[in-house]
């Protein structure tokens, strides 16, 4: 077991591990620590507790000290900086005619290097741009390309539901999406109505999956012919969520909701598959 604090560096990052040492930290700190690319400023959103050895990547960082006054300056001071170095890295862009668009600019805490995130079609020769670069701040500089999702999450913005995107408030991690969710939820496949801004499938088709997959493995299949007390029908409907089953019945033509508690309780089976 290893005692450890989560601490994140961006509003929606993903949440890191550091040792806390003998340092009292409370979720909302502000703390100073050891990061592999230098010394950065980041908030604990997880206090101090105990976890297994599988849940941490070895060794860990410390945490060097709970941030200052002055070091939430320093942070602002470095924030002003990354956004003249944006405007710079702009004009050498266009110098050099490069095929990538720049998405952010920034500084580490002890500016000891500046990060600039880029997207790009494919791949891009960068290395003059670095030098040019290099000769004006004096310090390192890391190119880095980054993906649409990625861009949309530091840039943020309001998705098809009205709201502020999910990755950019409080997704700290993307996962796997496919075009199988948006079936078997009923949606349709038009491109637009199921991605988001970065032009991807919208991350929410993920939040309600599992229950999907659940109902789907609960409930019968669209065409598939049940006995019920009404008599012998053909399933025309489902309604996964509330777990509705609309059948019509051959014999009548009438269409009726069963739920899925109403079909065990009167024995409803299948007869014939006619998928």
């Amino acid at each position: 077991m290893h005692r450890v604090a989560g601490v994140r560096f961006k509003k929606a990052g993903k949440i890191y591990y550091f040792s806390p040492g003998e340092i009292d930290i409370n979720a909302g700190d502000y703390v100073i620590v050891e990061t592999a690319r230098g010394i950065e400023f980041g908030k604990a959103v997880i206090g101090i507790k105990e976890v297994d050895d599988n849940d941490v990547v070895l060794p860990l960082k410390n945490v060097l000290r709970k941030a200052t006054e002055k070091d939430k300056l320093i942070v602002e001071e470095n924030r002003e900086e990354a956004q003249k170095a944006f405007a710079i890295c702009i004009e050498k862009i266009a110098e050099h005619q490069l095929d990538m668009k720049l998405v952010d600019v920034e500084y580490t805490f002890d500016r000891n290097k500046v990060l600039f995130y880029f997207t790009a079609d494919g791949r891009i020769d960068f290395r003059e741009l670095v030098k040019d670069l290099a000769a004006i701040f004096r310090t390192r500089i890391e190119l880095r390309q980054i993906g649409v999702r990625d861009e949309a999450k530091m840039l943020g913005g309001i998705g098809p539901c009205g709201r502020m995107l999910c990755c950019s408030t409080f997704l700290g991690d993307f996962e796997p999406v496919s075009i199988k969710m948006a079936k078997d939820q009923s949606l349709s496949l038009n491109p637009t109505k199921i991605s988001g801004l970065c032009g991807r499938l919208m991350c929410c088709l993920k939040y309600e999956n599992d229950l999907y997959e659940t109902a789907k493995k609960e409930l019968p299949d669209l065409n598939e012919e049940m006995e019920t007390s009404y008599g012998r029908g053909k399933v025309v409907g489902l309604n996964m969520l509330e777990r509705l089953v609309q059948i019509e019945l051959f014999e009548s033509g009438r269409i009726i909701d069963f739920t899925l508690d109403e079909l065990m309780k009167e024995g409803a089976i299948a007869t014939e598959t006619t998928k």
